[in-house]
């Protein structure tokens, strides 16, 4: 290498377009998240996309200055360790609680801005902007199309026992909405148990991403509830032609 080192280098305006691009690019992945108030949001997701960009323009043009006959570069050995180290960041978004999971979706978008900032590195521009526009398409598109498919829950409901006046059931629907579910009552009716205990029976219908068997242990846990079953909503179920039976 020469002892003199140029700011502006023979590939400068190729790296700072190319930069800009994962910037612009990422820019669009991490405006998703911070709509959607994620713990990674925008700031998180630009950095990890310039980030990778640079370590890639770093890889294939900041060692130029030391090739020859005898010397190789391989500049598929940044982008390993890229991948690598991603994996690290994504999982520090990731919470596990009890029966819960949270943060998945975004530990993904990071690492597709990753994929976005090294595609832009590389000069895979086409690359880089056709997984920006899938990524979008699939969480502003797909993801709610796929919300709305019915599955194997969608005609069952909870039937809850617990004791009256204790305040027990603020705290069922807390716990149910703490764990996704959003929750309506289709019946209630008051009656005394075998030791004289006012109780009140109410029937449930959850609705969550999550399977509704997941949350009967933990209703089953709350102070004052009696017993949680799970039984089939006829009143609002509907057959094959929509008609209700």
């Amino acid at each position: 290498m020469g002892s003199q080192i140029d700011f502006f280098s023979t590939t400068g305006l190729i790296e700072a377009g190319l930069l800009l691009a994962s910037f612009v690019l990422c820019s669009l992945i991490g405006f998703e998240r911070q709509f959607r108030q994620k713990a990674a949001g925008y700031r998180t997701h630009v950095l990890v996309g310039i980030g990778t960009c640079a370590f890639t323009l770093v890889s294939a043009y900041g060692f130029a200055g030391v090739l020859d006959s005898d010397v190789r570069l391989d500049p598929s050995r940044i982008a390993a360790q890229i991948v690598s180290g991603i994996g690290f960041l994504g999982a520090g978004v990731i919470f596990k609680g009890r029966n819960m999971v949270r943060g998945l979706t975004t530990a993904a978008t990071i690492w597709v801005t990753a994929a976005v900032g090294m595609a832009c590195g590389a000069g895979m521009l086409s690359l880089a902007t056709i997984l920006t526009a899938l990524h979008l398409f699939t969480l502003f598109v797909v993801a709610p199309l796929i919300r709305r498919i019915p599955n194997s829950d969608h005609r069952k409901l909870l039937r809850i026992a617990y004791q009256d006046g204790s305040g027990v059931l603020r705290d069922i629907l807390a716990l149910a909405s703490r764990m996704g579910f959003s929750n309506s009552i289709v019946d209630s009716r008051r009656f005394d148990d075998d030791d004289g205990t006012r109780m009140v029976q109410i029937d449930v219908k959850f609705e969550g991403k999550r399977p509704l068997h997941l949350l009967v242990a933990p209703l089953m846990d709350l102070p004052g509830v009696g017993t949680v079953s799970m039984r089939e909503d006829r009143i609002h179920s509907f057959d094959d032609d929509g008609d209700s039976v």
